[in-house]
This record gives C-alpha cells, structure tokens and sequence, in this order.
C-alpha cells in the first residue's frame, strides 16, 4: 500500500510527521511543486518524500489535506478515482449554507471523486494536537473514522494503529459521519483512550 498526502499546511504536515515518527514512508505534493517542499521533507527525513501533484495521486491511499473549497479542482486533476482510498481530512469552515445544501462536507467530496472509496478520518483534531505524539498519559489520541466502505474503513483503522492512535469507526458517513461534520460533537477534542486494567 503507498500512501500520499495533498497539502503542505498545518494539517498536511502534521499527518506526514506522523507517518515520519513511524516510519512508515509517504509522498506529499502540493500546487506549487516539490521544490517548495524542501523544507517540509528536511525536517522529517526520508520516510517523507516531496512529489508532484500527478506523482502523488498514483498512491493507493491519498490524504486529502486541502481546504474543502479546494477540493473540486483536485478532484478535476485525476479522471477517475476508481481504486482509491481517499481519507477526508478536510473541514468546510465558513462554507455558505447555500454551497452544501443539506448534504455533509464529505458526501460533497465523495460525490466529487468518482470510483473513490471516502474515509473521514483525522479531520477532528486541531492541527497542532494531531501533530502531537499520539501517546499521552499513558493512553493513545483517539482518531474516528467514518465510511460507507467497510473494506477502506479498515485499511485506514490499521493505518491508524500503525501511525499510534486509538482509532474508533463511528459508521456510514450519513449517519456516524455527522458526528465528524462542522459543528459536529467529535470535532475539535482530544481524547486519550487508556488500556483497561
């Protein structure tokens, strides 16, 4: 499985450090190129590599890291999802009422990658905390997950484990998924799950 993540901001960069901290290897691209990730892929060594956009939608497994209102023209950038787990990281802040008519932020996007499998997932915790070490007090961040993919949902829940988190799957993304949409009751808070004693 190769993984890949599109955006080099705070949400971008914190999911890559923490393929980088568990050394699992992962692409990032963005729309200004790899040289403009130099930086970026310095300060997390060589399990992160700078790509362009085209080499990084070839992963199996692509992070959408970009804002929400971004994401109908990366969709234009690959004809055809088909094949491909796309975790939705993203969050429509400040999105007019009007733009998603009733339907959650992710229904948008799946609706935009066709033949993609969706996952919601890391898209609850601030930038800054999910940079963070998963471990905390003696326990795991919990990360949750939302797919109408039981297949995909699974490949991103041992993702997860892997990366260090307590990952929870809360259901299909039109019924647990509202739980992870803007302003939704999971967004924004840190749990810690701790091993029962």
């Amino acid at each position: 499985m190769t993984y890949a993540i599109i955006g080099s901001g705070n949400v971008g960069s914190a999911i890559a450090g923490q393929f980088a901290r568990a050394g699992i290897p992962v692409s990032i691209a963005n729309t200004r190129g790899p040289d403009s990730l130099q930086d970026l892929t310095k300060k997390f060594g060589d399990m992160v590599s700078a790509k362009t956009l085209e080499e990084a939608l070839a992963a199996d497994v692509v992070f959408l890291a970009v804002p929400f209102t971004a994401v109908e023209t990366l969709a234009a950038a690959l004809p055809n999802w088909a094949g491909k787990i796309v975790v939705d990281q993203t969050n429509a802040h400040g999105v007019p009422p009007e733009v998603s008519a009733g339907r959650l932020s992710t229904e948008i996007v799946a609706g935009l990658l066709p033949g993609a499998s969706v996952v919601k997932a890391f898209n609850q915790l601030p930038a800054a905390v999910l940079a963070r070490d998963p471990s905390q007090d003696g326990g795991k961040r919990v990360v949750f997950l939302a797919s109408n993919e039981d297949t995909a949902a699974e490949s991103i829940r041992l993702l997860a484990v892997q990366l260090g988190f307590s990952p929870i799957f809360v259901g299909r993304i039109d019924e647990g998924g509202r739980l992870l949409h803007i302003p939704g009751p999971l967004v924004l808070h840190n749990l810690v799950e701790h091993p029962c004693k």
